[in-house]
């Protein structure tokens, strides 16, 4: 089966969350099941500069600029995979974050930049490279939303092709004014509330999930959320209207980037068989490198984040005065609002030894966070699947989440039922408050004090399959529904 992933992101080269790391990921463990995936990315000088073998596929009048788009063929380094690029410099070669301008708010052409990405992966899925089409066209968040909706513009392609849309995160549904929508090169039926057209607005997202065939998000438990005003972002009525395509699909590990069995950042590696002796060689590195107190016993809470009120980074703010009281350590690595960097840069001050912070993203430092605290907080007031409580499951380091989402999906709360039979892995609270937070962390301390517990709950953590061969097989099952005539 040939299937053409669309997605602005590709870690290593260009990042911003969770996005990149699943574009990264999930290409390769589809190809460990015989699918034939390629890459259609935006051409952004991260990926000119890294990818091999660059050779022209074909060049098109897009709606979008009066000189012909080119789209070329790329190997990916040290792969075989092949990635089509988008190679139109004037909209793609700029500075820094590939959305948002120095001055720090979004391109104002964003959605011409957007625009033509969706209209590519649609030329490419029409067969705009004469020696292969794909199958099956798979979109990645508002980025790509306006594929699908160019596929179903008229004509259709012919043999028809099925599309899937995965949301990653609703809160960005790629909104723009209505004025910009005669730019899209769009039929005029297209705005309508059955279309592209949001609140008087355009909005790419919906259009992904409005003309896709089938839909997907990163967890079951937020595939429900979102059909609620609560979570849904005014698309809960539609998201409900198209409930019985809409599915949830656990995120995965890339154990090539995330095992503490091989992972170089580390001081010591360690499976589960080791864990106590290179947990506490990790905690002890860490609390070294972070000007933290040398004390092994104290506990030691970890947090890799965007500083956002969506992370419920501020509820930790607030409680930290209780946790530091209660004996723990806090180190942190993250970025983001303004109010959330002074308030825990004033805390590190007042706490020295104590709390420690970094602002920023370094790679090396987030993998030691992972495996040397003992637990890692995350407090998201929703998060669609999150990445950072399975990377901790993976290390032994007991995440302590908000349920929702994925987190509720993937953190077996420590009660006493699931300390009895075992499956315990985590921790987790209900209500939206810091009285709530401050609550869980003291059962983290609590059960910190009863090391055979703890233990085996590191044991059990380390152990669920949360792998991309499984999120694969998932995939795949739903591509041969698209495409019966393949499913042999």
């Amino acid at each position: 089966m040939r299937v053409l992933q669309v997605c602005a992101e590709l870690y290593p080269w260009v990042k911003l969350g969770g996005l990149g790391d699943v574009a990264a990921a999930l290409p390769p463990a589809l190809g460990a099941l015989g699918v034939d995936l390629r890459l259609v990315l935006p051409g952004f000088r991260g990926f000119l500069d890294a990818f091999e073998d660059i050779t022209d596929v074909a060049r098109l009048t897009s709606p979008f600029a009066p000189e012909r788009v080119r789209i070329v063929r790329a190997r990916l380094p040290g792969s075989e995979r092949i990635a089509y690029l988008v190679d139109q410099p004037a909209f793609y070669d700029r500075p820094g974050n590939p959305y948002t301008a120095p001055d720090g708010g979004d391109w104002p052409d964003n959605h011409r930049r957007f625009g033509l990405f969706g209209w590519v992966a649609a030329a490419l899925a029409r067969g705009a490279d004469r020696h292969w089409r794909p199958e099956l066209l798979h979109c990645h968040d508002w980025h790509a939303g306006l594929a699908p909706a160019y596929l179903a513009a008229s004509p259709p392609p012919d043999p028809p092709l099925p599309t899937v849309f995965t949301l990653h995160n609703l809160a960005y549904r790629g909104t723009f004014p209505a004025a910009i929508f005669t730019e899209l090169g769009l039929p005029p039926q297209a705005f309508t509330i059955d279309g592209v057209e949001f609140y008087g607005q355009v909005s790419f997202a919906k259009a992904g999930l409005a003309y896709a065939d089938r839909l997907t998000t990163v967890s079951p438990t937020y595939a429900r959320e979102i059909q609620t005003p609560a979570f849904g972002w005014g698309l809960d009525g539609l998201l409900r209207h198209r409930a019985v395509v809409l599915c949830g699909i656990l995120n995965g590990v890339d154990p090539l980037v995330w095992d503490p069995q091989h992972d170089t950042n580390l001081m010591r590696n360690y499976g589960t068989e080791d864990a106590t002796l290179g947990k506490h060689a990790a905690k002890a590195a860490l609390q070294q490198r972070l000007g933290l107190a040398l004390e092994p016993a104290t506990p030691l809470f970890g947090v890799v984040s965007r500083l956002t009120p969506q992370k419920g980074l501020d509820l930790l703010l607030a409680v930290l005065p209780g946790l530091v009281a209660a004996g723990g350590q806090l180190a942190l690595l993250g970025a983001g609002d303004a109010d959330l960097e002074q308030g825990f840069a004033a805390a590190a001050r007042a706490s020295a030894g104590r709390v420690a912070v970094e602002f920023g993203y370094d790679e090396g430092l987030a993998h030691r966070i992972i495996a040397g605290a003992d637990s890692i907080i995350v407090p998201s007031r929703f998060e669609p699947c999150g990445l950072t409580q399975l990377y901790a499951l993976r290390y032994g380091t007991l995440p302590l989440v908000h349920r929702v989402g994925g987190l509720a999906d993937t953190v077996v709360d420590a009660t006493a039922i699931s300390l009895a039979d075992g499956s315990a892995t985590g921790f987790a609270f209900d209500d939206e408050t810091p009285a709530a937070l401050l609550a869980a962390i003291g059962r983290v301390l609590a059960l910190m004090r009863e090391p055979a517990l703890w233990r085996r709950m590191i044991r059990q953590a380390m152990t669920r399959d949360f792998s991309w061969s499984a999120a694969a097989r998932r995939y795949l099952a739903l591509y041969r529904e698209l495409c019966p005539d393949r499913a042999a």
